[in-house]
């Protein structure tokens, strides 16, 4: 019997606005992906990469025009040299480990090469605001340990976000993601207040494309990459300007090569970080499977939505805890 390939969008409204660096999000629509082999069922979940113009639209189309050769059977690594990365390859990677992992009656992080799993301690968002609501934001994630604040590029404007957050929360880490909105030039204006902040990680200080102004730009924190590097390939490319590689399953095309990208970051002396585009739960649990090898995890993507799926990941004490009953061998039948 041939696989049964199904395919939706779902709109995956966010309980309140989330702002970023240049954009305002209302939704994180996704593609889902089933997989049906008689008994056996895998699913995955893609949102695609905003800023390269991936949607769930042009995703379901990809996916359908492959269709004939999806329901034929082909594996993970056929599929990294069948589609491009990007949110169709994530979603159908995804569906293939879940059905690997039916299968052969193993978790999916078994299958990944690991002895166990264990809850992450994760950062929670907080979406650009004025300072004194970020503040109060941030004060509301009660028993957070790590929290990564968004920024705008507005060097006066994110000083004074990142102080009234520390002012309000002197003890969790904290990460900043200023989104591309840096011109390096002002860098020298910001770097002193998060440092000053106790600040340990800055993402994306700049655009996608001008990674080479940054050789000159001393880094008196580790700089992070998000935008600028969204796959292995890329990876080899514009390592040697950043000292932390943030991987995004729906940027890389999914678990397969994100494992790929751990692996060799590691080899080039790189700490990993994991993150996500704000999917739900079903989203969440491959990147949980490759925040094991990561040193920095920002998982908290369904906490943002109007409604999850259930069974759902779970956060407690600052960590996020998916268990095999949300994606793996006894989830989706």
């Amino acid at each position: 019997m041939p696989i049964q390939l199904e395919l939706h969008n779902e709109p995956l409204r966010l309980a309140a606005p989330f702002r970023i660096s240049g954009h305002v999000f209302e939704a994180m629509p996704a593609t889902v992906v089933t997989l049906r082999d008689g008994d056996f069922v895998g699913r995955g979940e893609g949102a695609g990469v905003y800023y390269n113009n991936d949607h769930p639209e042009t995703m379901i189309a990809t996916l359908e025009a492959l269709r004939e050769r999806i329901e034929a059977g082909l594996d993970r690594e056929t599929l990294r040299g069948l589609l491009p990365p990007g949110g169709a390859r994530n979603a159908l990677d995804a569906a293939l480990w879940e059905l690997e992992s039916q299968r052969a009656g193993v978790p999916v992080w078994q299958l990944a090469g690991l002895e166990g799993v264990r809850p992450l301690l994760t950062t929670m968002t907080v979406g650009a605001d004025e300072p004194g609501v970020m503040a109060r934001n941030a004060a509301a994630y009660t028993r957070a340990r790590a929290l990564k604040l968004k920024l705008t590029g507005e060097a006066g404007l994110d000083a004074a976000r990142v102080r009234a957050v520390r002012t309000r929360c002197p003890e969790p880490w904290i990460g900043v993601d200023a989104n591309q909105g840096y011109r390096v030039a002002d860098l020298p204006d910001l770097l002193p207040v998060l440092l000053e902040a106790r600040v340990s990680l800055l993402e994306q200080p700049g655009a996608r494309g001008l990674e080479h102004e940054l050789a000159g730009v001393e880094r008196p924190l580790p700089f992070a990459a998000d935008e600028s590097i969204l796959d292995l390939a890329e990876l080899e490319a514009r390592h040697h300007h950043f000292d932390v590689v943030n991987i995004k399953l729906d940027k890389c095309g999914g678990l397969t090569e994100g494992l790929m990208m751990a692996r060799r970051a590691r080899e080039l002396g790189k700490r990993v970080m994991v993150g996500n585009m704000c999917g739900t739960s079903l989203a969440a649990a491959p990147a949980f499977v490759l925040g094991q090898f990561c040193d920095v995890v920002d998982l908290d993507g369904p906490i943002f939505l109007q409604a999850d799926r259930s069974p759902s990941v779970h956060y407690e004490d600052g960590h996020i805890h998916c268990g095999d009953e949300v994606w793996g061998p006894r989830a989706g039948r």
